[in-house]
């Protein structure tokens, strides 16, 4: 599909996620209502300097024997996603492969660490034993498809099954991927999002980059000083319209660009990101007056949130109402784009506009309409979500109620 033809929108029948403040959509909205960060010290391994991290502190099923080799932090945590009780995202996928058969139910997952945490392990076994450990594998436990292998396997699915690494913006490339396979009769439903979980290297990287925070980060502000890194999972099960198990909601369409300025800062005129977002309402048919609020990437850097209010404010002008969420559940690099998926779900669903928590002075070069607190708006039908990803990779995501 290119990017001037008309995709048709699929129909969100479960989704789920995980943050640092906990597991599922309830915890999730809790967190937004509460505006107040779930960021914390870390406690996985140590660092040579102070950052708040998002860690998700609950305790991950364990893989059962058969598939041992996939075992990762990233495996696990997406199980636990699937396995919520409350969220029902196991149950629709069964659902799904009953209706349609597996061989018409795919797997695409995003994911920027994938099983890097596990790699680094193994090589401090080697470091310390002069050999890498029996049971590590490559190919299960860090490579990019290791996880959505291991979900398709453990769901007993057959369809198409790869994963997305664009930085950034990877959950919300994979969601457009699985619309695309859907749209093209390649499959009738797909799970999708993203999954990362913490690793030391995104965290010295970053911090190599001086763009870690050693506090809780503040999107928008005219004082941020920086991101905090977070793991999370945010997974979505799409299928055709009209599905039996239709929750209401739709994924529209998501805009994708590629400006491909620098290999770690965006176009300073926003130009990558101007593109994705029109690139959205042009594909859905919308003008910019039809979106009723934007979950902005906002990740609280200097130069990011500078370029990415004015794209906003060149598209929408300065009525949207937008909002950062990263000042609570940490920047999930990989999983950022399909957690903040489900939130931009959240709004929909229950019918508000999240805050913007860590915002104290809004920076006066910003003419967007930036939401301090959450609000009520009973009025809104439509969402969109941004992410934007190291090299340009932009995607801008499309989400709404139908009847």
């Amino acid at each position: 599909m290119n990017q001037h033809s008309v995709p048709n929108p699929v129909a969100v029948t479960a989704f789920s996620a995980a943050f640092a403040g906990g597991l599922g959509r309830k915890a999730l909205y809790q967190a937004l209502l509460e505006n107040e960060s779930a960021l914390g010290a870390l406690t996985l391994f140590q660092l040579p300097f102070d950052t708040p991290v998002g860690e998700f502190r609950e305790p991950l099923p364990e893989i059962r024997p058969e598939l041992r080799n996939y075992t990762s932090r990233n495996a696990r945590l997406a199980l636990a996603v699937v396995d919520f009780p409350g969220d029902g995202l196991r149950d629709a996928i069964r659902s799904a492969a009953h209706r349609y058969g597996p061989q018409r139910v795919g797997v695409v997952i995003g994911t920027s660490t994938s099983g890097l945490f596990e790699t680094e392990s193994a090589y401090e076994t080697l470091l310390r034993e002069n050999t890498m450990p029996d049971d590590f594998c490559f190919l299960t436990r860090h490579a990019y498809q290791a996880t959505p292998r291991f979900l398709q396997i453990e769901l007993e699915l057959e369809g198409p099954c790869y994963a997305v690494s664009t930085a950034c913006s990877s959950g919300a490339k994979a969601v457009a991927a699985a619309q695309r396979l859907i749209q093209n009769g390649i499959c009738d439903a797909v799970l999708t999002g993203g999954v990362d979980t913490l690793c030391r290297l995104t965290l010295r990287g970053f911090h190599s980059l001086e763009l870690i925070s050693a506090s809780l980060c503040r999107p928008m502000d005219k004082n941020r000083t920086g991101i905090n890194i977070a793991e999370g999972a945010g997974l979505l099960l799409l299928e055709k319209m009209n599905s039996p198990d239709d929750s209401g909601f739709a994924v529209l369409a998501v805009g994708e660009s590629c400006d491909a300025y620098h290999m770690s800062s965006p176009h300073p005129d926003g130009l990558g990101a101007i593109k994705a977002m029109e690139n959205a309402l042009r594909l859905a048919g919308l003008k910019p007056g039809q979106i009723d609020y934007l979950n902005l990437h906002a990740t609280a850097t200097e130069v990011n949130d500078r370029i990415e209010a004015r794209a906003v404010h060149q598209v929408f002008g300065d009525g949207l109402p937008v909002s950062g969420s990263k000042g609570i559940i940490g920047h999930t690099l990989g999983a950022a784009g399909a957690l903040e998926c489900v939130i931009s779900l959240l709004a929909l669903e229950h019918r508000f506009v999240p805050g913007t928590c860590g915002l104290r002075d809004l920076d006066r070069e910003f003419r967007c309409n930036v939401v301090w607190e959450p609000f009520p708006e009973l009025q809104i039908r439509t969402v969109m979500s941004n992410s934007f990803g190291f090299g340009g990779n932009n995607a801008s995501l499309l989400v709404s109620c139908h009847p």
